[in-house]
């Protein structure tokens, strides 16, 4: 539980920064906080994934070679990268953000400047207008520039959900949906029946993983679809 809150504080605190504001900003980031709750819950099964497969051989090295051999691909490690690629695509949005925020405090500072200059001549400028501090609020109404980045950061979170379904479903459940099954490695000339404990939670921790990047997926194609006839087309 230590893992999530130390892996929520940095998620949220961008999440609540009141400075620049776009369309599903705080949605996005709702999913991300989801995600790493649903990752840390579902990855404890797979913990001790060497200790739950055992096969009927007398030397360990060939059960650790029957495991290799099974489990040729990684699980947990794959799951980790694709969540930080998830991440990427959002904060791919908070950068561009940040640049139009960074340039629009310059153009308030210049403002403030020519206040200050308005000031010395004699004329009178209001406190509120030569100090207001800048907020920006991303109208995706008039910048098609801005529209492009953000469908193109919102289809490449699509990418990445369909890639880690796919790792799901095509990588980790058939090997846990096995039964005990019969493993010959090249170090061992025998024959040996193995089996994979607490396959039914493993099980559905892949499932949970899979409902909720299905979820995004569907979400994400959504918003797709209602801004290219919102924004886009002028609809």
């Amino acid at each position: 539980m230590a893992a999530i809150v130390t892996g929520l504080i940095p998620i949220l605190r961008t999440a609540v920064d009141t400075t620049t504001a776009y369309k599903c900003r705080s949605l996005w980031f709702g999913f991300l906080c989801i995600r790493l709750v649903v990752l840390f819950v579902a990855e404890m099964p797979w913990y001790k994934l060497d200790s739950d497969f055992s096969c009927n051989a007398t030397q360990d090295i060939c059960t650790r070679a029957c495991f290799n051999q099974h489990f040729n691909k990684p699980v947990v490690m794959a799951w980790n990268f694709l969540f930080v690629l998830l991440i990427l695509s959002v904060l791919l949005m908070e950068l561009f953000a940040s640049h139009l925020r960074s340039t629009a405090q310059k153009r308030s500072s210049r403002q403030v400047k020519t206040a200050v200059e308005l000031e010395d001549a004699g004329k009178t400028v209001s406190a509120a207008e030569s100090e207001r501090p800048v907020k920006l609020v991303i109208d995706l109404h008039k910048d098609r520039g801005t529209m492009g980045f953000y469908l193109l950061s919102t289809m490449l979170r699509i990418m990445v959900e369909v890639w880690f379904i796919c790792v799901l479903l095509s990588w980790n459940l058939p090997k846990i949906n096995e039964g005990p099954f019969e493993c010959k490695s090249a170090i061992c000339a025998d024959v040996h029946v193995c089996v994979v404990r607490a396959a039914a939670e493993k099980r559905m921790s892949i499932y949970a993983l899979a409902s909720v990047s299905g979820m995004v997926v569907f979400t994400s194609l959504l918003f797709c679809l209602y801004s290219v006839y919102h924004y886009l087309c002028g609809c």
